[in-house]
Parts: structure tokens; sequence; C-alpha cells
């Protein structure tokens, strides 16, 4: 049940934000009781804490460094899982709309998604490489985050194919 709880709860966050869900929604949405969900999860905060680092295991498994990649390789490996996360459903990545709300999150989610932006950062710039490797590495995660806003605003990943074709001279553009 608790999986389940933070599959409604990342749905919901992603589509809304923080507060665009309740434990009461959750509850309904699950078939079971208000309490149940606190019994899992005691606050709504530790509930997004849960559902953030979940999200940036999935994430950074998903974005792993293959043999032999290039720069180039590895900046289009996490531009391809950006926009596979806005293509698939629509919504948002969990941690850039729960980064957008910071200054109104409870620390151990806050601290879960300042987590998520070091890692990748981090894991972007080793892979990427050069003097300027974490400023490059910054740039290219801003512009992702950047380019799913344009693509929700505008309904269209077009959008984001066009905010993020200037990363890395291989990219392509996709349809």
């Amino acid at each position: 049940m608790a999986e389940r709880l933070m599959d409604l709860a990342e749905a919901r966050i992603r589509d809304k934000g923080y507060a665009g869900f309740s434990f009461r929604d959750l509850a309904a949405e699950a078939g079971i009781r208000s309490a149940s969900v606190h019994h899992h999860f005691p606050t709504k905060a530790k509930l997004a804490a849960a559902v953030a680092h979940r999200y940036a295991k999935r994430f950074l498994a998903a974005v792993e460094a293959k043999p032999d990649e290039s720069p180039e390789d590895a900046i289009n490996t996490y531009r391809a899982a950006v926009r596979k996360t806005i293509e698939h459903d629509g919504r948002m990545c969990l941690c850039g709309i729960l980064g957008a709300e910071a200054g109104a999150l409870a620390p151990e989610v806050t601290a879960e998604v300042q987590s998520f932006f070091r890692r990748c950062i981090e894991d972007l710039a080793n892979r990427v490489g050069g003097a300027d490797a974490m400023a490059r590495a910054h740039h290219i995660i801003a512009a992702l985050e950047g380019a799913m806003i344009l693509a929700r605003a505008y309904g269209d990943i077009g959008a984001f194919d066009q905010a993020t074709s200037a990363l890395s001279p291989s990219t392509t553009q996709q349809t």
C-alpha cells in the first residue's frame, strides 16, 4: 500500500505541485481511510520526501553512464530521459516542480530535491569533463527543466525539442 500511495502522490505532485494533493485525496483514490495513509506516512512532508527520494533513484538509474560514452552521449542520455518524462504523460519532473516550490517546502523535502539536482549535476559534470564541466552541467540541467516548462505550457513536445536542440552538437530533433 505504501508504494501505491507514493505512486498516487507522485502523479499529483508532478501534475499540480506539492499543494495539489492531500492525504484525504490519496485515501479516496486508494480506497482506504485517511488514517491508513498516516499509518504509512506520518506527515505529508515525509511522504513527499519519500516520493522525491524514489524518483531520484529511478531517474539516476535511467541516466546511468554507458561504457565508452562521449560527453555528447551523456548529454543526450539526460536529454532523452527528461524528454521521456514529459512525453510519457505530460507531467513535469517531480524534483523540478518541487524545486520551484522549495521556499514553501518542509526541510526534508527540500533536502531530497537538492540532493537530486546535486547528484545529477555532479554526475553530468563528471561525464562531460573539461575545465567548465560544472558550469556546463548546471546549464544543461537548467535548460532541460526549463524546456519541460515550455513544453507543458505550450502542450507541445516540440517546444522541448527546440529549447534543447543546441545542448550538444550531435543532438538531433525528435518528432
